[in-house]
């Protein structure tokens, strides 16, 4: 895997980063520390997971893990988040000094570590000033409890807000935005791209893969059932196959990636990760995976670069479709592009 910079810091990371929502319900303890064993035999450095993931047990496994593993901890750029309840009271949720001060100690608690890499708030909270929320983080980048922090699920003028309160009270400024990003979900090239774009941040892409859907493993008009994300769930698994198998564009994408895999002789997943991997202002796509195998299909990509043509054929066939103004054809984006054209 190749390295790149952690937005406009200067710590770098690899080019896929191994999520760990799966630690402590879909992987058990023994097979999510053989997916880092795996993870970091092949290069990989860079490790994503949240204090709500299974209850805090995603950040303990993370932990022992790190202990039994010293050299390995010593590379390791970690990265958590916090916002959503760990508890039931009033002040156990949110982005306020009250709250993230004892988030912050807890996820550091359940690491095992004194630092955190890079610490995210998972959500805006509407109900907190941003001041509050950016003076508790250059605080806890000053007390050396964090180096970097960013966001995850922030829109466009949430990280403008944010970035330029920032750089207006002299507070370390935010490095990184987490949002879902892959062929079938590209709406954040609406305005979220450019705004982190703006601010010199670097994205870091979950579910790469659609949920699944980028792997081939759904098929038209079967209603998915065993081990797969949509199978577990029927309620809201029927319900999101039903909306995404009545789009043309659905297959269209999934076509087009499934062609480009066989002439490839690679897996449609590699393909897919490897579109990711390769977008404007992205610097490191998160893998959320289950099993070794799993790991070591998607881990491929890092060896797959599309050409041009196929880049091209896979973009073109995505484009998102906004319909009307500012985005439609008449607003800010054919604006844009005009404009582009004619430099």
């Amino acid at each position: 895997m190749d390295y790149r910079k952690l937005g406009h810091s200067g710590a770098v990371v690899t080019s896929f980063c191994l999520g760990t929502m799966t630690f402590g319900t879909e992987a058990d303890e023994a097979a999510s520390h053989k997916l880092l064993d795996d993870y970091f035999a092949w290069g990989g450095n860079f490790v994503d997971t949240a204090d709500v993931y299974s209850a805090g047990k995603s950040e303990e496994i993370i932990g022992r893990w790190l202990k039994s593993h010293p050299t390995e901890a010593r590379q390791a750029v970690i990265a958590t988040k916090g916002r959503f309840p760990m508890g039931t009271g009033p002040n156990d949720i949110g982005l306020s000094r009250r709250h993230l001060n004892q988030a912050l100690d807890d996820s550091l608690r359940r690491l095992d570590v004194e630092h955190i890499d890079l610490y995210q708030m998972h959500a805006w909270d509407a109900l907190t000033p941003i001041e509050e929320t950016l003076r508790f983080l250059d605080d806890a980048v000053s007390a050396g409890k964090i180096g970097y922090y960013g966001f995850s699920n922030y829109v466009g003028w949430h990280i403008a807000k944010a970035v330029e309160i920032a750089k207006a009270k002299g507070y370390t400024r935010p490095v990184t935005l987490q949002p879902q990003y892959n062929l079938l979900m590209r709406d954040i090239e609406l305005e979220i791209v450019a705004a982190c774009q703006d601010a010199g941040m670097g994205l870091l892409p979950w579910s790469p893969l659609g949920g699944g859907w980028l792997t081939g493993k759904y098929k038209r008009d079967q209603i998915p059932t065993g081990v797969t994300r949509l199978g577990e769930n029927p309620k809201r698994g029927g319900e999101a196959y039903e909306a995404r198998n009545a789009q043309e564009r659905t297959w269209g994408i999934i076509g087009a990636v499934e062609e480009i895999a066989k002439a490839r002789g690679v897996s449609m997943a590699q393909v897919a990760l490897a579109w990711v991997a390769a977008r404007p202002a992205v610097t490191s796509v998160i893998l959320g995976v289950r099993t070794t195998e799993q790991l070591a299909d998607n881990l491929g990509a890092a060896k797959l670069v599309l050409s041009d043509e196929e880049m091209t054929k896979l973009t073109d066939i995505s484009a998102p479709t906004p319909g009307q103004y500012p985005y439609g054809p008449h607003g800010i984006n054919q604006r844009n592009r005009k404009i582009e054209g004619g430099r």
